[in-house]
């Protein structure tokens, strides 16, 4: 695996800072957020220094009961031939359900949610990491993610299942430190046993971030300094493997240059610790014993790793069926108001259904930044009572839309003037094209959107 080095989280917001920042080997761009025909220039420049640019694919749902969108498959291929990658990345997850395989309308989570560690989530996860990995140019990594909540009756432990996927796909692993403090904090997994179970040998980097606890519960924010425990991770870490990559990812609330260029020093003692741990066993540790019998081999049922299974004879077809209404019946009491399935934490599904309510919130803002502005102080309590009965079934652009013309369709806002730029708004945005200023031409597509609503 090529060595990458220290490398940091590329964001509009700190491109500049981060093009001036000594010591970043390598940055990774979110796949979805970078168009391969008008690259951004920061990116370009980077390109041209031989900065290494990597593109982490958020959208992709690889943990999810349906096969990979071959579109999205298509668009993560052109960005990592784009950008000259050497591999690209997605996560362990699932983030939308619902449609063909459950009968039932098409529902979107705007997050990353865990899959069960089961043995039919990791049959289909496996069938789609290998229809990823031919659609792909360049070798793909798969991540960890973080969880609020736990899936009830898993047959496996997160290293295992990931001992088991890497085993059977070949696919890279791109572990986040962080996540597994997460877990820590939120399931009461043990991060050293997760580590004494991975196949380190199948690491592609690492990821380190900060977040917070509020109520017993840890909050993977992105958007907080990295704290002690996180770092305790990464020095255990690389006691056990020397990592090629070892990167900071801040998705909001961004300090001033300085403050990340001592995170990342930090992230770089962490790294040395367990460098320096290491030399020390090796240092220490007794001759092989000429009695015992050779090691066991990756795969072969050793550092934790489960027999695997027979590949199931009939195909996934059946798995995925099981696992699609799992899924479902998860987001749609998230997202739908629908009750909690059975054996879940009924505390922990609020938990995580207000968060993924307030993340789309501030998504929405972002990719929508006039309706805060339009709403002012009233747009967040509008956009919760809204989520509450209209769960996301497209992307953040139609849900900001659709927003929109449920305030319009309700009479709201009831300020005239503020309703008004609100419908202009939501005409300029509503069709395939910008609206034209042509009387003749405004009057025929206002026709047309009557007749199809018809």
């Amino acid at each position: 695996m090529e060595r990458l080095g220290t490398g940091i989280g590329w964001r509009p917001e700190i491109a500049d800072a981060v093009e001036e920042m000594p010591g970043v080997d390598w940055v990774e761009a979110v796949a979805e957020n970078v168009c391969p025909a008008h690259l951004p220039e920061s990116l370009l420049r980077l390109r041209r220094r031989g900065v290494t640019v990597v593109p982490h694919g958020v959208s992709l749902g690889l943990g999810g009961a349906d096969r990979p969108d071959e579109d999205r498959l298509t668009a993560l291929a052109e960005r990592a031939q784009a950008l000259g990658s050497p591999l690209v990345t997605e996560h362990i997850a699932f983030v939308r359900a619902g449609g063909a395989l459950t009968a039932s309308p098409r529902l979107e989570a705007g997050h990353l949610l865990p899959v069960p560690r089961t043995r039919d989530a990791l049959d289909v996860l496996c069938e789609n990491v290998r229809i990823a990995q031919e659609a792909l140019p360049v070798p793909l990594a798969v991540e960890n993610i973080a969880a609020l909540l736990a899936w009830p009756d898993e047959d496996l432990t997160e290293g295992q299942f990931l001992y088991e996927l890497a085993d059977r796909t070949g696919v890279r692993l791109l572990i986040d430190v962080a996540n597994l403090h997460t877990n820590h904090v939120n399931r009461g997994e043990d991060p050293a046993r997760a580590l004494a179970e991975l196949p380190l040998e199948a690491l592609a980097y690492v990821h380190v971030a900060g977040g917070f606890e509020r109520d017993g519960v840890w909050h993977d924010s992105h958007a907080h300094p990295v704290p002690r425990p996180v770092l305790d991770i990464l020095t255990d870490l690389a006691s056990r493997v020397a990592p090629p990559g070892v990167l900071l990812e801040r998705d909001e609330n961004f300090p001033e240059p300085a403050e990340l260029e001592r995170e990342l020093a930090a992230i770089g003692t962490a790294v040395e610790s367990g460098r320096t741990a290491a030399r020390r066993t090796v240092d220490t540790a007794p001759g092989p014993d000429p009695t015992s019998g050779p090691g066991q081999a990756p795969g072969a049922g050793g550092r934790g790793a489960p027999e695997p299974d027979p590949r199931p004879a009939g195909g996934t077809e059946p798995a995925r069926q099981r696992l699609a209404l799992a899924q479902t019946s998860l987001l749609s009491a998230l997202v739908a108001g629908t009750p909690a399935p059975e054996g879940f934490d009924r505390v922990r599904i609020g938990v995580q259904a207000r968060s993924l309510a307030a993340k789309r919130a501030d998504v929405v803002a972002k990719v929508a930044p006039e309706l805060p502005v339009l709403l002012g102080e009233g747009y967040r309590t509008a956009f919760l009572a809204y989520a509450q009965s209209h769960p996301m079934t497209g992307g953040y652009r139609q849900d900001a839309l659709e927003f929109a013309e449920s305030l319009l369709l309700a009479g709201r806002p009831r300020n005239a003037g503020v309703r008004r730029e609100l419908r202009e708004w939501w005409l300029d945005r509503s069709g395939p094209a910008p609206r034209s200023r042509r009387p003749a031409v405004r009057v025929v597509r206002a026709a047309q959107r009557v007749l199809l609503r018809r």
